[in-house]
């Protein structure tokens, strides 16, 4: 509950230092934010776009979430995605199957691709001690050169070679009934994707020994180990199943909400799940929440600056900003602690006058 109470704190002065800006620019900060807010959920299309741009990022901040509930700082996700999405993208442009089997499949190997390329710092992590910020780092940089050279050497575009060949339809995750209810957007299958793997790892993390055991090495590996647990498995573990997820968002980007996939990128999806994780309190439901607000902004950001001139950077500032406070969430932690002990003194010392007089 605290938790929550310091991410709706941090939103509220995120956006209060937003209007600031705004009006630092010679902006009405009410139009701006009525405009943000109309660019994401105006009108049922709006609605169906933001919820798609939100899906990634509800992937790799489960990503970061779930290895920092155990212990380990997964900043790779960016690879992770790329590398499940050129996986789901291979197997999308070379294989003829039927929908459903070709929609499982893309699917595993986006689960699959990412896992195997958060295996390897773990791997180094539990074997070697090799910090995980540092081999995830180089390893989303030799994904990006992966990339850079599988693309245009093997599915390279009709047209462009800095592009892989477009996916039929049949091969994407969208679908023609859920295009429809939401008017032309390009929701798709992956925001469904993604509630069940909230679920899932909710009941990983709160209800089975696994996650009990993965919690218990992040809070104490030494501890751990003396209790019996198998440390370095579970660290590898762990990385395992966090880059699954952030591979799974490469599969929602580049064959939901892209039908191509481009080199010389790395999704920004990746490092914002790091933000998206922080401001949801590292817990999946918290994730899913803040992944929905970054997609209320990102989308909204279009609108408000064609509306009223505001530069669509001030969308980042007021992420970065809302971050920035729930990063240094202690100090909103001790000013709460500040306020209830200041109540509670004040209770202390009205309380005995009341009862004087009842006396």
């Amino acid at each position: 509950m605290r938790n929550t109470i310091v991410s709706v704190i941090s939103i509220i002065l995120g956006l209060i230092a937003g209007g600031l800006l705004m009006l630092f620019i010679g902006a009405s900060p009410i139009e701006g934010y009525t405009y943000l807010f109309q660019g994401a959920l105006k009108n049922i299309s709006r609605i169906g776009d933001t919820l798609a741009t939100a899906t990634p990022l509800i992937f790799t901040g489960l990503a970061v979430a779930f290895a920092f509930r155990t212990g380990l700082f997964n900043i790779g996700a960016a690879g992770q995605m790329l590398i499940g999405g050129l996986c789901a993208t291979a197997v999308a442009l070379t294989f003829d199957l039927s929908r459903p089997i070709l929609i499982l499949v893309m699917i595993l190997a986006g689960i699959v691709g990412g896992g195997l390329w958060a295996f390897i710092p773990g791997y180094f992590k539990a074997r070697f001690n090799v910090h995980e910020v540092v081999s995830t780092i180089m390893m989303n940089w030799i994904a990006y050169w992966t990339v850079y050279y599988v693309v245009p050497g093997y599915f390279k575009g009709e047209f462009l070679e800095t592009e892989s060949r477009k996916l039929a339809e049949e091969s994407t995750l969208r679908t023609p009934w859920l295009t429809e209810m939401f008017q032309g957007s390009y929701i798709n299958l992956g925001l469904f994707f993604a509630v069940i793997a909230v679920i899932i790892i909710a009941f990983i993390i709160n209800k089975t020994t696994l996650g009990f055991e993965l919690k218990a090495v992040g809070f104490n590996r030494h501890a751990a180990e003396y209790a019996g647990m198998k440390v370095n498995r579970n660290i590898i573990l762990s990385m395992l199943i966090s880059g699954a997820l952030a591979g799974l968002g490469g599969v929602a980007l580049y064959t939901g909400n892209a039908s191509s996939m481009q080199i010389g990128i790395l999704p920004s999806q990746g490092y914002d799940g790091i933000a998206v994780a922080l401001l949801g309190a590292n817990s999946p439901i918290g994730v899913f929440f803040a992944a929905l607000l970054f997609g209320i902004l990102y989308s909204g950001t279009g609108f408000m600056n064609a509306m009223i001139e505001i530069p669509p950077e001030l969308a980042n500032t007021i992420i970065a900003i809302i971050i920035y406070f729930a990063a240094t969430s202690v100090m909103i932690h001790r000013l709460l602690n500040k306020f209830r002990k200041t109540r509670s003194n004040a209770n202390d010392v009205n309380g005995p006058v009341g009862k004087k007089g009842e006396a």
